[in-house]
């Protein structure tokens, strides 16, 4: 089985990007899930036809509420397969204001594990779609449990897109001493200057030992997609814009050993990384 995890900064394209390549192995008859890891619960929505499914957390908490454990919840009550045949789990987050965002990462997945949840459906690949701006060690989860075996960083060219995705490499470093984890390579999500995203992308890959392994351009059909809650793959099939994701799962599935990355160490080597390529 395929464990992969996409981090990234937070509204930089990773629910469409996991959407999409989840919908896209899904067409070569691969046995798919996909579990969005962040509070907004909204990960799977171009997966389930719009709806935003009960999550993790939210069923744990009902059950504790009529003085039942965790023991009592099957995976019927929390993995909903998609039109598409995917199946989707949201973690979901606390309460507003109570608790820790990340313990819902650790609730999903510990539940996932008690109930073999990938056993049952025997499946081919797990995708997990992790919010990555939040220094939180729930978030680190999926790596620290040995579950994502291969981490795709999404950004864009903008700064504050590479610094997270910088720190989030630190994390990656930290974390994969312990276990077969490592970074399987950089997804540029464009936001239009497409000349010096590729150049600072493939710059930046390549100094934390890493490379660019698909390059994603903005478009008005991705962004009509997102606004009907469906998938480029399901709503724009033979589009170039479809094609380009098919191609990403294949870079995907062909990918080869993870690597563990040489964040850069200081803010002004990235700082001048990026100003370097500004300046050209």
């Amino acid at each position: 089985m395929k464990q992969i995890a996409i981090y990234g900064k937070g509204g930089i394209g990773k629910s469409t990007i996991s959407s999409n390549l989840s919908m896209a192995l899904r067409e070569n008859e691969l046995k798919v899930m996909q579990v969005g890891c962040d509070p907004k619960r909204d990960s799977t929505r171009s997966l389930t036809g719009g709806r935003l499914i009960p999550t993790v957390l939210e069923t744990y908490r009902q059950r504790l509420r009529l003085g039942q454990d965790q023991y009592s919840i099957s995976l019927e009550d929390i993995v909903f397969q998609g039109p598409g045949g995917v199946y989707c789990v949201e973690s979901g987050g606390p309460e507003p204001g109570v608790g820790c965002a990340g313990r819902g990462v650790l609730t999903a997945i510990q539940i996932l594990r008690d109930l073999k949840a990938y056993e049952t459906y025997d499946l081919d690949v797990v995708i997990y779609d992790v919010l990555g701006d939040v220094v939180c060690g729930g978030f680190a989860q999926p790596i620290r449990q040995g579950f994502a075996r291969e981490i795709y960083l999404v950004c864009s060219g903008a700064f504050m897109s590479l610094y997270a995705a910088n720190n989030i490499a630190k994390g990656i470093q930290r974390l994969a001493r312990r276990g077969q984890t490592g970074l399987a390579g950089v997804i540029c999500n464009s936001s239009g200057n497409e000349g010096l995203e590729k150049e600072v992308l493939s710059d930046f890959a390549e100094r934390i030992g890493s490379k660019l392994v698909h390059f994603i351009p903005r478009s008005p059909i991705i962004q009509a997609c997102e606004v009907e809650s469906r998938t480029v793959i399901e709503l724009s099939p033979n589009s170039v814009e479809a094609g380009g994701f098919r191609a990403m799962a294949q870079k995907v599935m062909s990918s080869g050993t993870p690597t563990i990355p040489t964040p850069l160490e200081e803010l002004t080597e990235l700082e001048e990384l990026y100003r370097r390529h500004l300046e050209n």
